[in-house]
């Protein structure tokens, strides 16, 4: 499967950014033409076998804003912009990764890359995630949608997100990739597009999902 995702990889990237380009271009416009600041967000990310890379995303904070607060996003972060809101919940924020893909950095479907400063709290068995190529899109990011809003609610949320999140992320990573196949990551593909368009439709679909479990 490695060969033929990696050739599914580079054609769907190219093709996006082709099919892409005009609606990429009015955001990264409104981005600059909202505070002057850069269009893109650039973070050091871990990849594949523990090399690090250089993940892209427009930008949807305050310029700076890495340094000014935690690396996670909680609730009405008041670092995040007014375009920003607006970007992060379409997922629009992320479609800049679809270079990564081509590059080869990251793939269609895979586990999201966390930062070096997570990955160092990786357990020797959680680091077996690192084995598959990280991706825009995975199973845990479609259960974890909502994540921010999640993360507001807690007392803790960096414990939170330390000590729970991410360990059933990389679980549910692991899991899926014993037994994924192109199909199945064009199934992903097709959620998280209904998802972004639908997200009423797709989290009612998810809380139906949660009701059956």
């Amino acid at each position: 499967m490695r060969w033929s995702k990696r050739l599914f990889d580079i054609i769907a990237s190219f093709i996006g950014l082709i099919l892409l380009s005009l609606p990429l271009l009015v955001v990264a416009l409104l981005i600059k033409m909202s505070d002057g600041g850069p269009v893109l967000f650039k973070q050091q990310r871990i990849g594949y076998r523990g090399r690090p890379f250089t993940m892209l995303k427009f930008r949807t904070m305050r310029v700076g804003a890495d340094s000014m607060g935690p690396l996670v996003t909680v609730g009405e972060d008041p670092r995040i912009t007014r375009i920003g809101r607006w970007l992060r919940k379409a997922k629009i924020d992320e479609l800049p990764q679809l270079v990564n893909v081509l590059r080869g950095e990251m793939s269609l479907v895979g586990p999201r890359p966390e930062v070096p400063k997570y990955v160092a709290m990786y357990s020797a068995e959680q680091r077996q995630v690192l084995n598959l190529v990280p991706g825009i899109t995975d199973p845990a990011s479609l259960k974890y949608r909502n994540e921010s809003e999640l993360l507001a609610s807690a007392v803790d949320p960096l414990d939170l997100y330390v000590n729970v999140i991410m360990p059933d992320k990389i679980r549910i990573n692991i899991q899926y990739a014993q037994t994924a196949t192109l199909l199945s990551d064009i199934r992903f593909i097709i959620k998280t597009v209904i998802a972004a368009v639908f997200p009423n439709v797709s989290d009612a679909c998810r809380r139906a999902n949660n009701l059956r479990e």
